[in-house]
């Protein structure tokens, strides 16, 4: 297992620490209102529902949603957010409605290569939503290091990052990998997931995982199929990216989920590194 301690990067592309001596300006965490201190909720066991784990490492279903394990019980920070309680321990609430990777495993995605321990990288961590549960599923031993573009969500993203010692936050352009290089371990990492609304995402993944994706490793992609192009059947779009993969040398399509009715127009790929 990897040890990403010490790994999580400065600053100078929207870390927590001050910066000095000029560049990019730097976001300084503040309150806001989507976070809490305390759960909103931690709704009673519906005792209709059952509690079983996935075939996902680190996620529950419960009923139509899934949990993962609070990472820092009685800690939330989204609007709606719910916390159970099952003997003792404290489960965060992720929606398949809110997440594209939970859409993925309502649709019946049964591998990621995310589990405890794993190094991601993130593109397009937007508010931080799904990541903060990704940082619940690797746990105190992985790392997440989550990018976006927007100033505007990473600030927001910043201050959950300031609580969760395995998120790392970065400013930067998923399209310019070379501009945050230096801020992801020279080894790689386990998983790269991405969520952009762009019209070469699959350019963008692809050159990632290229340079940043271990070997074995594996890649998560959600598409957004009228982000793209507005002109073709979004299963067309489809067909046609999952053979751009099986062109691409190094990779395999191991996962293949439309994600009707949570996201409409909208799929979900994951690809091994070989």
């Amino acid at each position: 297992m990897n040890d990403w301690r010490g790994q999580r990067p400065g600053s100078r592309s929207g870390g927590r620490d001050d910066h000095r001596g000029g560049g990019r300006r730097q976001y300084a965490p503040e309150r806001r209102s989507f976070e809490r201190s305390e759960p909103r909720f931690d709704r009673p066991i519906d005792r209709t529902a059952e509690f079983l784990p996935t075939k996902q490492p680190g996620l529950w279903s419960y009923g139509p949603v899934f949990l993962t394990r609070n990472l820092l019980p009685g800690k939330t920070y989204f609007e709606l957010e719910r916390e159970y309680t099952f003997g003792g321990v404290r489960y965060r609430e992720l929606d398949p409605r809110r997440s594209k990777f939970a859409a993925a495993m309502a649709r019946g995605m049964q591998q990621s290569g995310l589990r405890e321990g794993s190094g991601v990288l993130y593109l397009g961590a937007s508010h931080g939503y799904t990541p903060s549960f990704f940082s619940d599923i690797v746990g105190a031993s992985g790392m997440l290091f989550c990018l976006d573009f927007a100033p505007r969500v990473v600030r927001d993203l910043v201050f959950v990052c300031a609580t969760r010692e395995n998120m790392a936050p970065i400013l930067a352009d998923a399209g310019t990998p070379e501009s945050y290089a230096d801020l992801v371990p020279p080894g790689g990492v386990d998983v790269v997931y991405q969520d952009i609304a762009q019209r070469d995402q699959v350019r963008i993944f692809l050159v990632n995982c290229d340079r940043f994706l271990k070997t074995g490793g594996h890649g998560m992609l959600a598409i957004k199929a009228r982000s793209m192009d507005v002109t073709k059947r979004p299963q067309e779009l489809f067909r046609e990216i999952r053979k751009t993969f099986e062109e691409h040398a190094g990779y395999t399509v191991i996962e293949y989920r439309e994600l009707d009715p949570f996201e409409r127009d909208h799929a979900f790929f994951v690809v091994k590194k070989r």
